[in-house]
C-alpha cells in the first residue's frame, strides 16, 4: 500500500510525487550545468548557479506547486532556488522549453525569481535576501485592508520559502515583531534549514532558538525534521538516545558525519553517546554501514509524507502566521550533499551523467517532462489546473480620468512645500470619491509629517475596533483604529514602510484590488530603508514617498537628520519619478499628477517628493505664473522645471548672463541672489527645476537615441526649453539644500561651465543661515560663485 499523507482535503500519491521530484531535481540541475558548460558564453567566466540550494528545496517545492498550492496562493521563493522552481514551473506548463537553455541569459530566465523580468509567472522577486521573506507577510497585510475596504480579493494565502541564512536579515526580525504584521492567518513561512550559508556551516544549534523567537513573537511554529526511516529508529530500543545525540550534536559535527564512510558515523556516534553508547549501538545495529549516512540523513525536509504533514499542521492554525523548519540538506541528492563549500560548486560531466541514471532521466531528452497520460503527466496537469482556478473579478477601480490636475486647496501665503502636501492631503480626504483608494503609511512619523489632517478625517487602520481611551479629550490628531481607517501607523522601521510601499502598490497584481500608497518618511531615513525601496522599483510597484523635512534647511536638527544624499538617489534610481518642489502650487500639480499615475497600468513609475519645513513667500511663483498660465506652467513643472525669473524682462547686457538653477529649499535664495546680481548689472536667470532626475533622463534619452542612430544631435529635451540656444554659452551656478554634484549634469547637455554649490559635508545644529553660511549656499555665496564664473571680481 502507498504511503499516503492528507493535505489540502486529498490523499496524494507519493511515488508519483517522488517521481516529479526526482525529474525537478534533474532539471535545475541540469539547466546550470548547460549554461555554465554547454552554452557558449564569450564572457569567459563562470555563468554561475546554485545547484546545492537548489537540490536542498526540491522536496519543498514539490510539496507546493504538486499538491499543497490553491488559485490565490502568493509565493516568494528563495533567490538561490530559482533553477528549481523554473524547473516546477516548466513541468506545470508555465514556462516554454525552449527557456530552459536560457538560465542567466539576456531575456533568458533570471539568476534569481524576477516578477518583472522572468518569462514564467512570479508573485514576488527575490534575490537582496531576507525581502522575500518580508513581501508576503506585508502582501497578507494588503489582503486583509482590501478584503475589510472592498470586500472581494483575488487572493488567498501567502508562503515564502526562506533559506535560514536568510534569518540572520535584521529586516527579518522588525517585521516579525511589526504590531500591524501581528494575526494575519494566511501567512507561512517554510525555512530551508539546510544549516548552511554561503560560505560556511552556521555554528552552534540555531533552530531552537529561532523556534523560540517565532513562539514568543506569536507565530505557530512547526516543523518537520526527521524523515520516516529515522523515526522508525527513533521507536526502537535505544531510539531515544540517538534522537537525543542527533538533537544535540552541533551543526558542524552533523554536517561532517554526512560525507563520512559508514563505519566512521557509527564509530562517532557511539562515542558521543556520553555512557549511553550501548544504547545508541543497539538502535542501529540492524543498519548497514554502507546505509547509515543516508539514514542519518534522512531528514523531514526531505520526506513529502513528513513535510506534508507539518503543511497541513500549519495550514490548520488559525489567527496567527506560521512557520514550519523543515530540515534539509543543502545538495541532497547529489555528490555534493552537505560539503560545506557546496555554495557555488559545480557538478562535473562525470557527476552530470551518474546523476542522469540516479534521477531517471530520459537519455535521449535531458529536458523531457512527463506524458500526459502518465501518472506524473496527470498529477501536473492537475496542480496546474488548481492553480489556475479563475477567481472572482474585482470590482471596478477609479481611472487616470478620475483624477483631476488639481483640488481647490486653500494654502498660506507664506508656507513650506511639507504644510501644503498636508493641506492638499485634507482637502483630498474630503473627496470620498478620490480618496477611497488611498491609504498612507509611516513609520511612526505620522504626525511630525503633516498627516494630521488627512488622519482626522480618515482614520487609523487597525483589523478590529480598538477602544479610545482619551476620547473625552481635545487633541490634534484623533488616534481611534479600526476596520474602516486609511492610515496605517508602523513602528520605526523604514525598511518595513518600503516592503509595505511596494506591496500596497501591486496591490492589483496580487489581491485583484487597486490600491494608491502614500508613505512618509524623515528624508534622511530614505537611506535606512533604501534596499527595501530599491526593491519595490524593481518589483515594478507605483507608490509615492514623500521624504520630509530635508537638507540643513532642518537647521536645528543637527547632521543626523540633515539629508544631502537623497536628491542623487531620486535621479539615478530606475522606475522613479522624483521632484523637489518649492511653492504649494507645485506640490499639488505634482501630487495630483502622481496619483493619476497610479491608475495607469501601463506606468509602472513611481514618485519620490523631497520636501521641506522651510516658510516660502508664494508670491515669488507670481511672475512665472503670469508668464506662463496656469496650464502651460503646469506642464514645465511636471516636465522637470521653468524660468521663474527670465534676464530679458529685465532688459539687462546679455554678455553677463548666467544662469542660477536651483530647486526646493533654495529658491529664495537664488532668487535674492538674481536680485542683488541685477542692480550690479549681471543678467541672471533663475531656473527653478522641480524635477533634476526627469532632466537627467530626458537628456539621457536622447542622446542615447543619436548613439544608437549613428547620427548628430545635442538634443536635451525639457533642458531644450530651460535654456535657449543663444544662451548656452553662459556659465550654470548650481545651488541645491544638497549634494553639489546632483545637478553638474546640467553642463554637460550643452557644454556650459558650472559652478556647483551644495552640502558637501555633514551639517550640525544652528539657525538656517548658520548653516546656509557654513555650506556655502547663502546669499552672498551666490553672488560670488557669479563673479567667479564670469571672470569679475570677488570683492
Amino acid at each position: 500500500m502507498e504511503a499516503t499523507a492528507t493535505c489540502q482535503g486529498v490523499d496524494p500519491d507519493i511515488s508519483t510525487l517522488e517521481a516529479i521530484q526526482r525529474r525537478v531535481l534533474w532539471l535545475a540541475t541540469y539547466m546550470i550545468h548547460y549554461a555554465n558548460h554547454v552554452r557558449p558564453h564569450l564572457d569567459k567566466s563562470k555563468v554561475g548557479g546554485h545547484q546545492a540550494s537548489s537540490a536542498s528545496i526540491v522536496t519543498i517545492l514539490t510539496a507546493l506547486y504538486f499538491h499543497f498550492l490553491r488559485a490565490g496562493d502568493r509565493v516568494s521563493i528563495k533567490p538561490h532556488a530559482s533553477p528549481a522552481y523554473h524547473a516546477a514551473q516548466y513541468l506545470l506548463g508555465n514556462l516554454p522549453r525552449s527557456y530552459l537553455t536560457t538560465l542567466r541569459a539576456f531575456h533568458g530566465l533570471q539568476a534569481y525569481p524576477s516578477r518583472t523580468k522572468d518569462p514564467d509567472p512570479v508573485d514576488f522577486s527575490t534575490g537582496s535576501v531576507g525581502l522575500g521573506a518580508v513581501a508576503p507577510v506585508c502582501a497578507a497585510l494588503v489582503h486583509q485592508y482590501a478584503r475589510q475596504h472592498f470586500g472581494t480579493v483575488t487572493s488567498d494565502r501567502f508562503i515564502a520559502v526562506v533559506g535560514d541564512a536568510e534569518l540572520d536579515e535584521g529586516n527579518v526580525w522588525e517585521a516579525v515583531t511589526e504590531d500591524a504584521f501581528r494575526g494575519l492567518g494566511n501567512v507561512l513561512w517554510i525555512v530551508d534549514l539546510n544549516r548552511q550559508s554561503l560560505d560556511r556551516i552556521v555554528p552552534g544549534i540555531r533552530a531552537a532558538q529561532l523556534k523560540r523567537l517565532f513562539r514568543d513573537s506569536q507565530w505557530h511554529v512547526t516543523e518537520a525534521k526527521y524523515g520516516r526511516r529515522l523515526q522508525a529508529l527513533f521507536n526502537r530500543p535505544g531510539g531515544e538516545t540517538l534522537r537525543k545525540r542527533i538533537d544535540d550534536m552541533s551543526n558542524e559535527e552533523y554536517q561532517s558525519l554526512l560525507r563520512q564512510r559508514g563505519e566512521v558515523v557509527r564509530e562517532r556516534l557511539v562515542a558521543g553517546a556520553n555512557g549511553y553508547g550501548r544504547d545508541l549501538r543497539d538502535a542501529i545495529a540492524d543498519v548497514a554501514n554502507d546505509d547509515l549516512p543516508g539514514v542519518l540523513g534522512d531528514l523531514g525536509g526531505h520526506d513529502l509524507v513528513e513535510l506534508l504533514r507539518a503543511l497541513s499542521e500549519a495550514d490548520a492554525a488559525r489567527g496567527q502566521p506560521s512557520i514550519v523548519f523543515a530540515y534539509t540538506i543543502k545538495g541532497w541528492g547529489l555528490p555534493i550533499a552537505g560539503d560545506p563549500l557546496n555554495h557555488s560548486a559545480l557538478l562535473t560531466e562525470t557527476q552530470m551523467r551518474a546523476l542522469r541514471v540516479a534521477l531517471g532521466a530520459p537519455e535521449d531528452d535531458e529536458w523531457a517532462a512527463f506524458p500526459p497520460d502518465s501518472p506524473e503527466g496527470r498529477l501536473c496537469q492537475a496542480a496546474a489546473e488548481r492553480r489556475r482556478r479563475p477567481a472572482p473579478p474585482a470590482p471596478q477601480s477609479a481611472t487616470p480620468a478620475d483624477w483631476p490636475p488639481q483640488i481647490e486647496t486653500r494654502h498660506l501665503p507664506v508656507t513650506s512645500s511639507q504644510d501644503a502636501f498636508g493641506r492638499l492631503l485634507g482637502t483630498l480626504a474630503r473627496r470620498p470619491e478620490l480618496r477611497e483608494r488611498v491609504v498612507t503609511v509611516s513609520p511612526d512619523v505620522s504626525i511630525s509629517t503633516s498627516l494630521g489632517a488627512w488622519i482626522n478625517r480618515v482614520g487609523v487602520y487597525a483589523p478590529e475596533p480598538q477602544p479610545d481611551y482619551w476620547a473625552d479629550r481635545q487633541r490634534l490628531v484623533r488616534w481611534k483604529p479600526g476596520p474602516e481607517g486609511q492610515h496605517i501607523e508602523l513602528g520605526i522601521s523604514e525598511m518595513n514602510l518600503f516592503m509595505l510601499l511596494s506591496q500596497l502598490g501591486l496591490a492589483y497584481e496580487q489581491c485583484g484590488q487597486h490600491l494608491v500608497p502614500i508613505g512618509t518618511v524623515y528624508d534622511p531615513f530614505i537611506c535606512r530603508g533604501l534596499d527595501a525601496l530599491i526593491y519595490g522599483l524593481y518589483s515594478g510597484a507605483q507608490f509615492i514617498v514623500v521624504g520630509t523635512p530635508s537638507g540643513v534647511s532642518l537647521s536645528p536638527e543637527g547632521g543626523a537628520h540633515q539629508s544631502s544624499v537623497t536628491p542623487s538617489l531620486g535621479i539615478e534610481l530606475p522606475n522613479l519619478d522624483s521632484y523637489e518642489p518649492c511653492f504649494a502650487r507645485e506640490v499639488e500639480w505634482i501630487l495630483m499628477a502622481a496619483l493619476r499615475r497610479s491608475f495607469d497600468r501601463d506606468d509602472r513609475r513611481s514618485t519620490y517628493l523631497r520636501l521641506t519645513t522651510k516658510p516660502v513667500d508664494q508670491r515669488l511663483l507670481d511672475d512665472a505664473l503670469a508668464r506662463y498660465g496656469e496650464e502651460e506652467l503646469r506642464r514645465r513643472v511636471l516636465g522637470g522645471g521653468y524660468r521663474l525669473l527670465d534676464w530679458r524682462e529685465r532688459g539687462l547686457d546679455p554678455d553677463t548672463l548666467v544662469h542660477l538653477a536651483t530647486t526646493g529649499a533654495m529658491v529664495p535664495e537664488a532668487v535674492a541672489a538674481a536680485e542683488a546680481l541685477q542692480a550690479e548689472g549681471i543678467a541672471a536667470n533663475v531656473i527653478n527645476i522641480t524635477s533634476p532626475g526627469l532632466l537627467y533622463r530626458e537628456l539621457q534619452a536622447a542622446r542615447r537615441a543619436h548613439v544608437r542612430a549613428e547620427t548628430g544631435g545635442r538634443d536635451a529635451g525639457h533642458l531644450d526649453e530651460l535654456i535657449r540656444p543663444a544662451e548656452r554659452r553662459a556659465p550654470i551656478v548650481t545651488v541645491h539644500d544638497a549634494a553639489s554634484h546632483a545637478l553638474a549634469f546640467l553642463g554637460a547637455a550643452f557644454g556650459q561651465p558650472v559652478v556647483g554649490l551644495g552640502v558637501d559635508e555633514f551639517g550640525q545644529s544652528g539657525t538656517r543661515g548658520d548653516l546656509y553660511r557654513a555650506t556655502g549656499i547663502d546669499v552672498e555665496s551666490i553672488v560670488r560663485a557669479v563673479r567667479m564664473a564670469l571672470d569679475l571680481p570677488l570683492g
